[in-house]
């Protein structure tokens, strides 16, 4: 089975949850209503559909390969490539002054979805594109934006983000290239770079290496960290790719996974190319904030990312719920008079409620996120800027962490569904439990969202943050209590028991930050996932909420909306209810982390 975009919940979402009509009110956004995202999210699912999901299977069997330095790409990816180019899908959320749509987040959001669901391999190329134009926007200067970002738009270049390094892994302040100034103004850069994604290819005229180096009389660690422009070609008079410059790649990684997307170590200063020894680049900004310029892409990458475990997931789904509706296997347990399809055997059903709960939930998440930036950066006041710039901050570390942890599970039990042949390669149902198991850790492990979730989000502001969005959730579980039926009422009730679980979390991270700060630490992953699974079961209530007045008045599609009220439910009973656990893990759980010796391992 080939993928199908979820048009009907994204578009739901969209409206009900994200409130896409409050998002086209804002400055700039008067043409970005429901209508346009409709008709965006359509012209989006036919190309996802119809050109890049065919080619998936394809790339995990045919891999990128490397020769003499030069990578070719899993076939029909660099056709496929300038398909998407030309159809403006780089530019959906960036500046119409550039080349880009200026669309919302919040429409750019699906669109990320889809290509992330259709072919993962090939969405990781757009996202780190995206994030070098995101860096240079905000910190580059206007000749290096006016040089880039339409080339980067257009498709014609492509962009990577160059952080880590053998001996550094996420620790950057162990960064090592060098970057020493030169007469005019540029440096040469010398080094190794690895984990590079599409860090060569054939998609493009010229690819915008984003390097992380140090000068050398910069400071120890991340505070003498500078960032610069290294682009494979320099650019000459015409602003067109000229000179080859003095990067290179070395080898590209054989992984478990995502096998399509070429992942390069790169060499900086092989004296190979056409400028002399060392790679030409050119800084962005001051020097000595490089870190803080690429946070800027960091950011942009762990929201794509944890778009990425809901694609992935959605497509794990979409397999396991075919493959049941085929597959014949015993007698249904209430009797039957001879085999039926798995699907109506109960367990079966649990596996694919499951993950059609966490999908749903996690993607409703991310959707009102993307509504919270597009406030964040286009309110019409200050206090509204500010106000969803902190929400927005607090939720992604969550939608990069609790996304993609759900990810690997949901994609585990697609396996599962298909019972020994989800373990046989051929069904297909393996890759995506491959391609999932890489985004819990790059662009910043789970370990390092949570870690950022306690510290910045939580300690920092003595969790003003997180209360506002609990008592949030608190106002929609008396809403849904007084409602009349018991699904809404039970879904309040664990929806309100889930609040206090995170609240009581809140209070012991801000209590026992200063005075036990390894105790805080040895919980901040379940943290995470417990404020993944409290705030999505949120969206689930009021996606509830939603559905059952839509049908109050005579809803067009009362299957969906009958569905979307029964998944909700499914999800407080079967996911929300796990939010006491994780409590207890967190506050009551820090002293069995630390209790083995080290040498009792």
């Amino acid at each position: 089975m080939s993928y199908v975009a979820p048009l009907k919940d994204m578009l739901f979402v969209i409206r009900h949850l994200a409130g896409i009509d409050e998002v086209a009110r804002l400055p700039g956004f008067d043409d970005a209503g429901y209508d346009t995202a409709q008709a965006v999210l359509e012209e989006c699912a036919k190309f996802n559909e119809g050109v890049l999901a065919p080619l998936n299977r394809d790339g995990d069997l045919h891999p990128s390969t490397l020769a003499d330095g030069k990578v070719t790409t899993s076939p029909g990816f660099k056709e496929a490539f300038r398909q998407f180019a030309d159809g403006g899908w780089q530019g959906v959320q960036h500046p119409t002054t550039f080349g880009g749509q200026g669309l919302p987040k919040l429409i750019a959001t699906p669109c990320i979805e889809m290509l992330n669901a259709a072919n993962l391999s090939f969405a990781l190329c757009p996202l780190l594109t995206d994030g070098a134009i995101e860096a240079l926007l905000v910190a580059g200067s206007d000749e290096q934006r006016r040089s880039y970002v339409p080339n980067l738009l257009s498709g014609q270049w492509t962009g990577t983000m160059n952080l880590t390094e053998p001996q550094a892994g996420s620790d950057l302040a162990l960064v090592r290239t060098k970057a020493v100034r030169q007469s005019d103004g540029s440096y040469r850069i010398s080094g190794q770079k690895i984990f590079i994604t599409f860090g060569e290819h054939d998609m493009a005229e010229n690819i915008v290496h984003l390097v992380l180096a140090r000068t050398p009389d910069a400071p120890e660690g991340i505070k003498g960290i500078s960032l610069f422009i290294v682009p494979k070609f320099l650019i000459d008079e015409a602003g067109r790719p000229g000179k080859r410059n003095d990067v290179w790649c070395q080898s590209i990684e054989h992984k478990l996974g995502i096998k399509a997307s070429p992942t390069a170590v790169l060499l900086y200063g092989d004296d190979k190319g056409e400028v002399g020894p060392g790679a030409i680049g050119y800084l962005i900004g001051e020097e000595n904030r490089g870190l803080e310029y690429m946070f800027i892409m960091m950011n942009a990458a762990r929201f794509a990312v944890g778009m990425q475990g809901i694609s992935v997931a959605e497509r794990a789904y979409q397999k396991a719920v075919a493959y049941a509706k085929e597959r014949v296997q015993s007698r249904d347990v209430a009797g039957s008079s001879g085999p039926v399809t798995i699907i109506h055997h109960p367990d079966v059903r649990r596996m694919l409620m499951t993950m059609r709960a966490h999908v749903e939930a996690a993607r409703a998440l991310a959707y009102v996120a993307a509504a919270a930036s597009d406030a964040a950066h286009h309110g019409a006041d200050e206090d509204t800027r500010r106000q969803n710039m902190a929400a927005y901050e607090y939720l992604v570390p969550i939608v990069k962490g609790w996304s993609t942890e759900m990810s690997i599970d949901v994609a585990s039990q697609g396996v599962q569904v298909h019972g020994g042949m989800g373990f046989i390669d051929e069904t297909g149902a393996a890759q995506f439990y491959r391609d999932a198991r890489i985004l819990t850790i790059y662009e910043g492990t789970t370990a390092i969202q949570a870690n950022d979730l306690v510290g910045r989000k939580t300690a920092r502001d003595g969790g003003a943050v997180a209360r506002a969005l609990i008592a949030q959730v608190r106002a929609t579980a008396a809403e849904l209590a007084q409602r009349g039926d018991a699904d809404l009422c039970a879904i309040g009730q664990r929806l309100e028991q889930g609040a206090a679980a995170l609240d009581d979390v809140v209070g012991f991270v801000v209590a026992s930050f200063k005075s036990d700060v390894r105790a805080v630490f040895a919980g901040s992953v379940p943290y995470l996932k417990l404020a993944g699974t409290v705030l999505s079961g949120w969206q689930m209530g009021r996606a509830a909420l939603a559905a059952e007045a839509l049908l109050g008045e005579g809803g067009e599609d009362a299957v969906f909306l009958k569905a979307k009220i029964a998944t909700a439910r499914f999800h407080a009973d079967h996911i929300l209810s796990q939010a006491s656990g994780l409590r207890a893990a967190v506050v009551d759980g820090a002293a069995g982390v630390m209790a083995v010796p080290e040498a009792a391992f």
